[in-house]
């Protein structure tokens, strides 16, 4: 009876133990379903380093900002005053270096991507991508021509707020097309450009934040998460 009892008791064991694995295989198959499902709907080879490249482009430009937007007010205060011509230059100084930041943060951008992108397999421009990149550039070409629109009329206060608030929803809006950690920093820029309305005579200080420093920690973050080797 002892005997019987054991077999019993053995047999209940591997049924047991046989169900787990089947539990453990189907959840297997389920991730392994999921990581699919989100390589095809997802864009997923965004890179760490180029937040942390975009950021440290955008403290350098910064810089340069300052120091531009310092030597115009030195002349205005030490020597004629207004001018049109120094605050035309002016312009035209801040308006290129934006470009240039610009150019420099989407090249860098792009490399490190596309660097990650082939080391994982995976295509940089396929249907997926292509939504992604229709989603943030319509906020992003909104905003742009609002801003245009500013400067047309000479309103440069609300300029840095502008960029953050739209930029912000461009990163919400193209969220759902690649990793999700991208909406929670969409939602950081739209709160500090929104504060910054409140605070319009700091608005560098403000954008070098909200494009400069929040980049480099979001960086630093989406490598630790994604990229780090185990």
């Amino acid at each position: 009876m002892k005997n019987k009892n054991s077999v019993v008791t053995l047999y209940y064991k591997v049924l047991f133990m046989s169900e787990q694995n089947q539990q453990t295989e189907s959840l297997r198959e389920i991730s392994d379903i999921k990581r699919i499902m989100e390589r095809s709907s997802r864009f997923i080879s965004l890179s760490g380093l180029s937040g942390i490249a975009a950021g440290l482009c955008a403290l350098t430009g910064a810089y340069f900002a300052n120091n531009f937007i310092g030597d115009y007010y030195y002349g205005y205060n030490h020597r004629r005053g207004y001018r049109e011509e120094d605050f035309v230059s002016l312009k035209f100084e801040l308006l290129i270096l934006a470009a240039i930041v610009l150019a420099v943060a989407l090249t860098l951008a792009f490399i490190f991507t596309w660097r990650r992108a082939k080391q994982n397999n995976l295509p940089v421009w396929d249907l997926t991508v292509r939504k992604l990149m229709w989603n943030v550039l319509i906020p992003l070409a909104t905003g742009g021509l609002f801003i245009l629109a500013m400067l047309q009329y000479g309103e440069w206060r609300f300029v840095a707020p502008a960029c953050l608030v739209f930029y912000g929803l461009a990163l919400v809006n193209g969220s759902k097309y690649t990793l999700t950690d991208i909406r929670y920093l969409g939602y950081i820029e739209i709160i500090l450009g929104l504060v910054n309305t409140q605070y319009t005579g700091y608005g560098l200080y403000f954008w070098a934040i909200g494009f400069g420093i929040l980049h480099i920690i979001y960086g630093i973050i989406m490598w630790w998460k994604y990229e780090r080797s185990p």
